[in-house]
């Protein structure tokens, strides 16, 4: 054969053969595609088929907890990393379970500074120190930042956020800093940071102190509304098949051995914190999920565990809508103490914080006068001389316990882990501890992949948590409140805010509203003046699992992080409204009212307000024969005191009127032992009060003041007619 003809032949049949090859090897990609877009197909599925299942009564899920032979997973802890867990549980065909000792988000997770955020800081670490591990982390929750803002549009934005310069230097290197941070972001950026002038700063942020100010970046992180994206992740997962219960407490682990006589736990015995009854649950794994709280469940487990958790306290503290742009945040990098102080608009009212303190775990933390005036002090720094900052304008406060935690994987186990931490027992207890708000998702993935591998469990599928739209979220556009006015007669304000908290549920709590019995708004009622939340929410609450008035008035809604006196002037509703939903009688009731104001005390700052009227007495003479006079303009009878009724007979010699519940409303405000009545010495502390800017915009000053007013003559006023 010469070589022409067998070079043909040769090339022929590596032509044939190839092509037979390349022709297999398509058949397989193409088949391998194929099925690949049926799991994506079916995957997208199961992503979404939940928007249409019921939601189970909080009775069926008890009665599933009670009854189920035995769960796959078990999840303690109702925050967002367990709920993140129990979702993620469910979404693979895990029989899962979780249950809460309080409330959905009730401790950490509802107490956050409402950032969604992939961590500027964290990344200035990665590059100052060529931390790859660093970097990691912040591309990671770069990643979650921009699912979170996907899966729930309704209760997750972008927010600029400003960061002033004060130094010629400090602007380039603020820049390249900031401009990193969108690179890392890469395709998930939400917009593009941008460098502004003075001039263009200041009307972007009037309330700015000019004073040296050069310049500002402003950049792009994600805010949200921390504790009902919490409740949205849970009822997600209850839409789902998974068994959730707050207000249900973990008494002990029950523990069985194995084939080998290894010790294993295999659930837990409960307590329902409603009734008292306590019962048994089985499953197949047990994950500890609880933040702060996280040692106390590993002692469970084993009582020589040592701990893991360094828990820090957090203090925030809200101020009135004025003090800052409604939609431009405000970040110092570098405090007096070094530590970073964010100063956002939420919920139309400004939230400033936060400390960062070594504390010990209490379920109630209280925050303290110190960290109130700290943040005050370093928001002082950053603003406008012309705005008085005030003790007295802070409406609320509160502490939330960071879980800081040791990594007992590591060889330096005294050092904090800058990630999650995930750590399996001997017993199979899997712990997920550490982490952030941003990044529950990816931690609870973790978490249940160490449960699968730990416990031989055999999920369906993969986690499908990545892109699923979470309670509320399906079929939501920014203009879905415009029906809600049109279709319902609300008023513009509350439909934008049940369209922004419920998503497309905010249909369901609009047919619940009552009718006003006015010509506008035709449904409605309002809690309390000035605040979007209707009446109507708090027996949609109960639909949502809440159980008490704190459920409603800090989770539900969220009026007691916003203003504590709003809170208390709706908490006699709240709890008449809970009674006849859920039938509870006087004394229960009155239990009720009485732990919800001990919470507006303790945990939301009023009892820091209250120690307020207990300033050095610094009138002079002339100011203390003044205010003693004021006194005793309402005291006519010269009681002692003043009482509702010496209000009302003083408006009505001036021509004004107040229902007797704003009369009641109003002293209340001021009587700090209340008894009902003010005395001559709490009446002299709270003027005290005022005039330090202690407290401010007390409605009784604005009182005392109508019989002092002098008459505008009508050739100053702009005449008469």
């Amino acid at each position: 054969m010469s070589y022409t003809r067998l070079k043909k032949v040769v090339v022929g049949g590596v032509a044939i053969g190839g092509a037979a090859v390349l022709g297999y090897s398509l058949s397989k990609t193409s088949n391998r595609i194929k099925k690949n877009h049926q799991a994506q197909v079916i995957a997208a599925e199961q992503r979404h088929i939940h928007a249409t299942i019921p939601l189970p009564t909080r009775i069926q899920q008890l009665h599933s907890l009670k009854n189920t032979h035995e769960f796959d997973v078990l999840v303690i802890g109702g925050g967002a990393t367990g709920a993140g867990v129990a979702l993620d549980s469910v979404s693979r065909g895990l029989k899962t379970a979780l249950v809460e000792r309080y409330d959905f988000s009730a401790g950490t997770s509802s107490r956050s500074t409402k950032l969604i955020h992939g961590g500027v800081r964290y990344l200035q670490k990665a590059i100052m120190g060529l931390d790859r591990e660093q970097y990691r982390l912040v591309k990671e929750a770069l990643h979650e930042r921009a699912n979170l803002l996907e899966i729930a549009p309704h209760l997750s934005y972008p927010l600029p956020i400003m960061l002033p310069v004060y130094k010629w230097w400090q602007l380039p290197y603020f820049w390249a800093g900031i401009k990193m941070y969108d690179l890392v972001a890469g395709r998930q950026m939400l917009k593009w940071s941008y460098v502004i002038s003075k001039k263009k700063a200041l009307e972007l942020f009037p309330m700015l102190k000019k004073d040296k100010l050069v310049g500002a970046i402003v950049y792009f992180d994600g805010q949200h509304n921390d504790a009902r994206m919490n409740i949205a992740i849970a009822l997600t997962a209850g839409r789902m098949g998974a068994t959730v219960a707050n207000h249900t407490d973990v008494v002990s682990l029950i523990k069985h051995k194995d084939e080998n006589g290894k010790e294993i736990i295999k659930g837990a015995n409960l307590r329902d914190m409603i009734t008292g009854e306590e019962y048994s649950v089985s499953a197949k794994c047990v994950i500890n999920a609880t933040g702060p709280y996280s040692d106390s469940i590993r002692k469970m487990g084993n009582e020589e565990a040592e701990n893991i958790c360094q828990p820090a306290s957090g203090v925030h503290i809200v101020l009135p809508g004025y003090y800052s742009p409604d939609a431009m945040g405000l970040l110092d990098p570098s405090t007096s103490d070094g530590r970073v102080i964010f100063f956002l608009p939420w919920q139309k009212f400004t939230l400033a914080g936060t400390t960062d303190n070594p504390c010990q775990i209490r379920h109630d933390p209280p925050p303290t006068e110190d960290d109130i005036k700290f943040i005050l002090n370093e928001v002082k720094n950053y603003l406008s001389p012309d705005v008085q900052v005030r003790r007295g304008d802070v409406v609320s406060a509160w502490c939330g316990i960071r879980p800081l935690v040791t990594d007992p994987n590591a060889k330096n186990t005294q050092s904090i882990a800058r990630n999650h931490v995930i750590e399996v027992s001997d017993n199979n207890l899997v712990t997920i501890a550490g982490g952030k708000w941003t990044t529950y998702r990816s931690m609870a993935k973790d978490a249940v992949d160490a449960a699968v591998e730990t416990c031989d469990l055999k999920p369906k599928n993969d986690s499908l948590t990545d892109g699923m739209l979470l309670e509320g979220a399906h079929g939501w556009t920014s203009t879905a409140f415009i029906r809600l006015v049109q279709d319902f007669g609300l008023e513009t304000d509350v439909a934008m805010h049940l369209s922004d908290t419920y998503g497309n549920k905010a249909v369901e709590v609009a047919q619940m509203a009552n009718l006003t019995g006015k010509r506008w708004p035709v449904v409605g009622t309002r809690l309390v003046e000035d605040f979007p939340y209707i009446e109507a929410e708090v027996s949609y609450a109960i639909k949502e699992y809440a159980c008490t008035a704190i459920d409603v008035m800090a989770r539900r809604t969220r009026l007691a992080f916003l203003n504590t006196q709003a809170a208390e002037e709706a908490l006699p509703r709240i709890v008449e409204i809970m009674a006849k939903e859920l039938g509870w009688n006087k004394a229960q009731q009155q239990h009720e009212y009485e732990r919800a104001m001990a919470y507006l005390n303790v945990e939301m700052g009023n009892q820091c307000k209250a120690s307020l009227m207990q300033l050095p007495d610094n009138f002079t003479e002339g100011e203390r024969k003044k205010y003693t006079a004021r006194f005793h303009t309402l005291d006519k009878d010269k009681k002692g005191y003043i009482t509702p009724i010496d209000l009302r007979k003083y408006l009505e010699h001036h021509g004004e009127h107040m229902s007797e519940d704003q009369l009641r409303e109003m002293l209340n405000e001021v009587d700090c032992n209340k008894n009902g009545r003010l005395e001559l010495d709490e009446f002299l502390q709270l003027m005290c009060a005022v005039k330090s800017g202690a407290w401010a915009n007390i409605r009784l000053e604005t009182v005392l003041s109508i019989g002092e007013r002098k008459a505008i003559p009508t050739d100053r006023s702009g005449g008469g007619v």
